[in-house]
């Protein structure tokens, strides 16, 4: 679609949640289908002279002239270019089966690794037409099921893609950022740092940032369990961080859907059911409960059985020997008690919305998680696969007596829009843990 007509439709100003987006792009006509494939002679119309010397001097500079060493690098895992993209595309829609009858896959293992039909890279880097996609994947649909319109669910992360560029185009950055909140998050470069190489001391956080730093890609639900863990969940770090993280690593960093996702995962915008935590434990064993994943990016953690390879710092000195893994010594103890500080953090989010929430009696929900593991149950691609379970979400303010449905709608429009712009939540002490003076 075309941002601005988008923009103004709606008034001259982005949508900033996605409902509102779908209701006015649902007035627009759909973007016109790409043009075929330029065959060779229309490329003969199109031609350059160039001097022998021009791969010399523009030929793609190699890892070593730009000072990357290269010694252990593995072959890499994407290969770039339109060809590459057109032939996962064909492989992609070759399962017809899965197209008619789509429905959210359940995660699993082999979920984690990066798919022979992944065409995420492709579509950030223009290998892939994003319209062409779409084109393809609705007319497979049409044919196999008889001119039914495809579900929203087939297509809808194409079009939060679309979302994220007309509301966050120019928004990878929290001050002077009108959808955010300003959240007084922590400045603690240690952490960080340990966070961005894989050394948390969290099995599975540190399997998702290794696979990150050598292969350029993971699972969307992985990138949600490493932002969530960075900002709102253990370490309290702003989420701009792990958006330059996310840019220098991820093969498919979009500008607006990485800063998008990240000011959502956070809490910061679009989004505001703060006390759902990943567990960086629960997560990890309900999605892998044999630990392959972890045992693949961590080799030396291999040795460790199942039972163990989530925490290993609870594992016996016996079985720490056994496996030639001491914690402390060949990996590290957990930087965090997770179950302590996602609480203390729940509380800090909490204590942020209240304060907003007095600018306007915004419908606002706030909880503390029980934090018992919840095992039961597969684990589906959705944001709400979270490690620990949650209370029953009670509200901090009732004083908006609009109908439910129009209630929710207008606080999270109003807060991002008018009130989050305006609203610079000052430094709040983190809260005193129950029991301790």
């Amino acid at each position: 679609y075309f941002v601005s007509r988008i923009i103004e439709l709606n008034g001259h100003k982005p949508p900033l949640t996605y409902k509102r987006f779908q209701a006015i792009i649902s007035r627009m006509e759909l973007p016109k289908k790409p043009v075929s494939t330029v065959i060779s002679q229309q490329m003969e119309t199109c031609k350059v002279d160039i001097q022998e010397n021009h791969d010399d001097v523009y030929g793609v500079p190699s890892l070593e002239e730009l000072g990357f060493p290269t010694d252990g690098l593995a072959p890499a895992v994407w290969q770039g270019g339109e060809t590459e993209a057109l032939a996962r595309l064909d492989k992609h829609l070759e399962r017809k089966a899965w197209v008619a009858n789509y429905e959210r896959p359940r995660m699993n293992a082999n979920s984690l690794l990066a798919s022979p039909t992944g065409l995420s890279p492709y579509l950030r880097f223009g290998c892939l037409s994003c319209r062409l996609f779409y084109y393809r994947l609705w007319e497979l649909y049409k044919k196999v099921k008889r001119n039914s319109t495809p579900p929203l669910s087939l297509y809808g992360q194409l079009l939060w893609r679309e979302f994220f560029y007309t509301a966050a185009t120019k928004f990878d950055r929290m001050e002077g950022n009108p959808i955010c909140i300003q959240i007084p998050w922590d400045r603690n470069p240690e952490a960080l740092a340990k966070w961005a190489e894989g050394k948390t001391g969290f099995p599975w956080i540190d399997a998702i940032m290794t696979q990150l730093r050598q292969e350029g890609w993971i699972h969307h639900l992985a990138r949600h369990a490493v932002a969530c863990f960075l900002t709102r969940g253990d370490l309290w770090i702003s989420w701009e961080s792990g958006v330059r993280v996310f840019d220098e690593l991820l093969l498919d960093a979009d500008f607006s859907v990485n800063a998008g996702s990240w000011m959502w995962l956070s809490c910061s915008a679009f989004f505001q059911q703060f006390f759902h935590c990943y567990c960086p434990v629960g997560f990890g064993r309900r999605t892998d409960p044999s630990g392959d994943y972890v045992k693949r990016y961590l080799p030396k953690l291999k040795g460790f059985p199942s039972r163990y390879i989530y925490e290993p710092w609870n594992a016996p000195e016996s079985v720490q020997k056994a496996a030639k893994c001491i914690i402390g010594v060949d990996y590290p103890k957990p930087m965090v008690n997770h179950a302590e500080t996602s609480r203390l953090n729940i509380e800090r989010m909490k204590q942020i919305y209240q304060q907003l929430s007095r600018y306007r009696g915004l419908c606002l929900l706030a909880s503390v998680p029980s934090c018992v593991e919840d095992l039961s149950g597969p684990v589906t691609e959705s944001a709400s696969g979270q490690g620990c379970s949650t209370s029953t979400a009670v509200r901090l303010s009732q004083t908006d007596q609009a109908s439910p449905k129009r209630k929710h709608e207008g606080a999270e429009e109003l807060c991002t829009e008018e009130l989050f712009k305006r609203a610079k939540v000052t430094g709040l002490p983190a809260p005193e843990v129950p029991g301790k003076s």
